[in-house]
């Protein structure tokens, strides 16, 4: 029996299916297991998988669409192995991933049930991708709560890259039906039951997330709807860090008004005293992204992305917000 097994559900996505196979040819460690679960995928990565079979020990499954969350339930079901690994299919591991994971787990704190590690990007990667990834993991936008070392929150593992006890997922029911939001709810789970949980910071994935910056608003957006949905169902779990990015997109709204008003009531000079706080957020935005990626074109693209990545997430999370507000009134 293998000491991990890796469940990765695919959803049209074969050629990153096979970066992240060939990825875990190339680990250290060898003693782990594959499931790939193709959720309903127009596009399957059947091919892809079989190319593989005498490099990995890899299983393949088909199931009717329903979500990330209940493919990942499909594969545990066919593990045996006392650890899963939960990866999303866009990721690409370093090769002293698993000897990363081994370590954390065996260092005098790491005893746990289950455990996250944060993401990076590859220098391969999209400029575009690069910037979404800034502005996903930066403290200046997301208080680092996605895995750096510096938070502001607890952490809570992300399906992207999440390991947990074959036992404990177990005697958890997985993961729900929710199509987004569905590991934080895992994660909250974790804990409520008294499962030890740890941020391993040195089991890092590569990440892709979205290729261009109108998926990655849908993608944010739905995250933000998520977070009203997780409220309903544990209203403890909703912490003031997740209300900043409505507060961020309110105050972005009240800005832009306020300096169009300046424009024609008062002096030039007022409208853009009016978006100077913006503007000095920009401004930090792309010295932090340019130092990281030593590239002034990804240091501007990361400002665009973190306006999207706040004002996304914040206008989901009101959006949803509203409408829930709708209900209730209408019900009283």
């Amino acid at each position: 029996m293998a000491a991990f097994e890796v469940i990765v559900p695919v959803y049209n996505r074969p050629g990153e299916v096979e970066e992240l196979l060939e990825s875990l040819c190339s680990q250290s460690f060898k003693d782990f297991g594959v499931i790939i679960v193709e959720d309903g995928s127009t596009l399957p990565c059947k091919d892809v998988v079989e190319r593989y079979r005498g490099r990995l020990d890899v299983k393949y499954f088909v199931k009717p669409n329903g979500g990330p969350g209940l493919a990942r339930n499909y594969g545990a079901a066919h593990a045996s192995a006392p650890w899963l690994i939960i990866l999303d299919s866009d990721v690409i591991l370093p090769e002293d991933y698993f000897e990363a994971v081994r370590s954390g787990l065996a260092a005098p704190e790491g005893d746990c049930d289950a455990f996250g590690g944060p993401d990076r990007a590859h220098s391969d990667f999209t400029s575009v991708q690069k910037a979404i990834n800034c502005s996903m993991t930066s403290f200046l936008t997301t208080g680092g709560i996605r895995g750096g070392k510096v938070k502001v929150d607890k952490f809570y593992p992300r399906s992207f890259n999440l390991g947990i006890k074959t036992e404990a997922y177990r005697e958890l029911g997985g993961f729900s039906e929710m199509r987004f939001g569905e590991d934080i709810d895992l994660s909250i789970r974790i804990f409520k039951a008294g499962y030890r949980c740890r941020l391993l910071p040195e089991a890092w994935v590569w990440h892709k997330r979205r290729t261009n910056l109108r998926k990655f608003f849908h993608q944010v957006h739905n995250f933000g709807m998520a977070r009203i949905t997780l409220y309903k169902k544990y209203p403890e779990s909703l912490k003031l860090v997740h209300t900043l990015p409505a507060l961020f997109t309110l105050a972005v709204a009240l800005m832009v008004l306020g300096a169009l008003a300046c424009s024609v009531l008062l002096p030039a000079w007022t409208a853009a005293a009016a978006l100077s706080p913006l503007a000095l957020w920009a401004l930090a935005i792309f010295t932090d992204s340019t130092i990281k990626n030593k590239n002034p074109w990804i240091g501007l693209l990361s400002i665009a992305a973190s306006f999207i990545q706040l004002i996304g997430y914040g206008s989901g999370f009101i959006r949803a917000w509203w409408k829930n507000l709708r209900i209730f009134t209408k019900t009283v």
